[in-house]
């Protein structure tokens, strides 16, 4: 039998869920007497506390054509909500395709290094919950932006959190060199992901399209 894995910043999470899931199961047992209205309610409780552990899994997943710096995967998995240009003020400091991944609560919540390659930037903001989809979340939200940078340019890339996502945790350090799937961090509940690639990138992804965090190609870098 194989294990799932379990995000190591997320034990924490866990526990207190089922800590307070394991006081919830106690005072329904002995203080709602009707069985048919009892065990539901705890049945429910154990779902959760199942449901919970399951949603911090870390996904065996390999990227395809790994040593190809040129390709760009998905840092999440969920659904493409924004493919534009525009302009990145934070760090890049130029017109760039914005790609936005929005994840929902049924979408694994670990991240992974779209690309190849040194890490040049990273500045953790924090900042309000609003929902992911609202226009300002971007700027006004709880976010980590990171930028990895290889002989084909930059890509940039931010963890933003959301209105129930209420901690980012991010690998990002400053010269470092990355490898494209490999774990960079976890948004805990749901969120999204702005990822900003040169105007020259080829795009493989359209508004609509689901997406998987390693195996999904978004963007090819010029060569």
């Amino acid at each position: 039998m194989k294990w799932i894995k379990i995000d190591n910043d997320s034990y924490g999470t866990i526990l207190v869920s089922w800590c307070i899931c394991a006081v919830l199961i106690f005072l329904v047992a002995h203080f709602v007497g009707p069985l048919w209205i009892s065990v539901p309610l705890s049945v429910l409780f154990v779902g959760f506390m199942v449901f919970i552990t399951y949603f911090f899994r870390v996904p065996n997943r390999s990227a395809p054509d790994a040593q190809n710096d040129r390709l760009v995967s998905s840092v999440a998995d969920g659904k493409v909500v924004i493919v534009e240009k525009v302009f990145e003020k934070e760090y890049l400091q130029r017109e760039c395709i914005q790609i936005s991944v929005y994840m929902d609560f049924f979408d694994v919540h670990c991240n992974f290094w779209p690309i190849n390659g040194k890490v040049s930037y990273y500045k953790y903001h924090p900042g309000r919950y609003l929902l992911a989809f609202h226009p300002k979340s971007s700027e006004k939200n709880e976010h980590s932006s990171s930028c990895l940078v290889n002989a084909h340019g930059e890509v940039f890339f931010k963890q933003i959190a959301g209105t129930f996502a209420r901690r980012i945790v991010c690998y990002s350090e400053p010269g470092n060199m990355e490898n494209r799937g490999d774990q960079c961090g976890v948004i805990k509940f749901g969120s999204r992901i702005d990822l900003f690639v040169p105007l020259d990138s080829e795009i493989k992804v359209k508004v609509g399209d689901k997406v998987r965090a390693v195996e999904s190609i978004i963007a090819v870098l010029p060569d």
